[in-house]
């Protein structure tokens, strides 16, 4: 048998593995996903809720965390905020503006990773950023001030 046809025939053959699965309700695209989804927290309109949501209780304050984004954003539309965690076990990280309607502009897993994110924010008027990293099952945090010339959230 030719080597591309055996390739073909095996791909063919678990699509229609993964086809019957899915169609006979033994599995669901998205539920593993849904499960994580922090729903309360991104529905969050107050800071203090947000980090609720998030499961932190006491915040440690820590130069160990770096947030990158600009002094002055143009356009709060689109505001590149990259957060760097140096602590050991970075497990998440958390990207909170604290005057935006929702606060709680983005979560990420980053266990078995860098502690490392970067992401682009909304923010409708100057606030604060906040990243609350989570190591070792402790909350650590900081804040930068980012100043909004022009408002992204209306």
């Amino acid at each position: 048998m030719h080597p591309i046809r055996r390739t073909t025939l095996k791909f063919i053959g678990g699509a229609g593995a993964l086809a019957a699965t899915a169609g006979a309700g033994l599995m669901r695209a998205g539920e593993a996903f849904a499960a994580q989804w922090n729903k309360s927290g991104f529905e969050s309109k107050a800071v203090q809720d947000a980090i609720k949501s998030l499961g932190a209780s006491n915040l440690i304050e820590s130069k160990d965390i770096i947030i990158t984004a600009p002094d002055i954003a143009e356009n709060g539309a689109v505001v590149p905020i990259a957060v760097t965690s140096k602590l050991a076990n970075t497990q998440a990280i958390s990207i909170i503006a604290e005057k935006n309607p929702f606060p709680l502009a983005a979560t990420f897993d980053v266990s078995g990773s860098d502690g490392y994110v970067s992401t682009r924010v909304k923010m409708g008027q100057t606030s604060d950023v906040r990243a609350v990293v989570k190591a070792d099952g402790k909350f650590y945090t900081t804040v930068k001030e980012v100043k909004v010339t022009v408002g992204g959230c209306g």
